[in-house]
């Protein structure tokens, strides 16, 4: 897959992390059906492998499903075999190199200019500014865009709605979205209130011009 037209397309990549696979499973599910396009489950949820073969299985082929917190290359074999399209990873570790030899685009992690063009070297197809909030938030993305202005960042970390048009109007091609999104609804909590909350964001990434 693309993931970088997909990032610039969608503009919201919901992270789904739960103790819950079942629950887990049914939020990436009741995304999906609101029109949350780009969906991530973090392998530091339980049964999270499980999950991302269950929801391929059930979104078909074409959806795109990433695995997130690939650390390591046995976690991005892992993730390739479960069914996930793109890899996400908080670092610049083996996951990224990994997810490359696989075919897999990878949204790698980094905070500092020296990261940035450590994860261009590896081939990432783009790059997850974390955790955003507490780097200085939509700030600091603006200092990175200066001598950066053509990479494609995606922070995440503590983006709630304002937050996400914040990072968008700053020159963000997308935001993901953990907590603020998803809450409890991977543990079980109500698929009503995550619907609601979906719609939110959805409404913010298409109100902001594309940068």
């Amino acid at each position: 897959m693309d993931l970088l037209a997909a990032l610039r397309a969608h503009r919201l990549l919901a992270i789904v992390r739960g103790n819950d696979p079942d629950a887990a499973l049914k939020t990436v599910l009741t995304l999906a059906e609101e029109g949350v396009t780009l969906i991530e489950v973090s392998l530091t949820g339980h049964g999270a492998l499980d999950v991302i073969a269950q929801a391929r299985a059930a979104l078909g082929p074409g959806a795109t499903l990433g695995a997130g917190t690939v650390l390591s290359a046995d976690d991005a074999h892992a993730a390739h075999r479960a069914g996930a399209a793109f890899l996400v990873t908080p670092a610049l570790g083996e996951g990224v190199a990994t997810g490359r030899d696989l075919g897999l685009p990878v949204l790698a992690g980094v905070m500092t200019p020296t990261d940035i063009l450590q994860a261009q070297r590896m081939g990432a197809q783009a790059l997850k500014l974390f955790p955003a909030g507490s780097a200085g938030g939509p700030g600091y993305l603006r200092d990175l865009r200066a001598p950066f202005p053509d990479l494609p960042f995606v922070p995440v970390g503590g983006v709630d709605a304002p937050a996400a048009a914040a990072y968008l109007a700053a020159g963000a091609v997308a935001v993901g979205v953990g907590s603020p999104l998803v809450a409890d609804a991977a543990a079980g909590g109500g698929l009503a209130a995550l619907r609601e909350r979906a719609r939110e964001f959805l409404d913010v990434v298409r109100e902001e011009p594309a940068p």
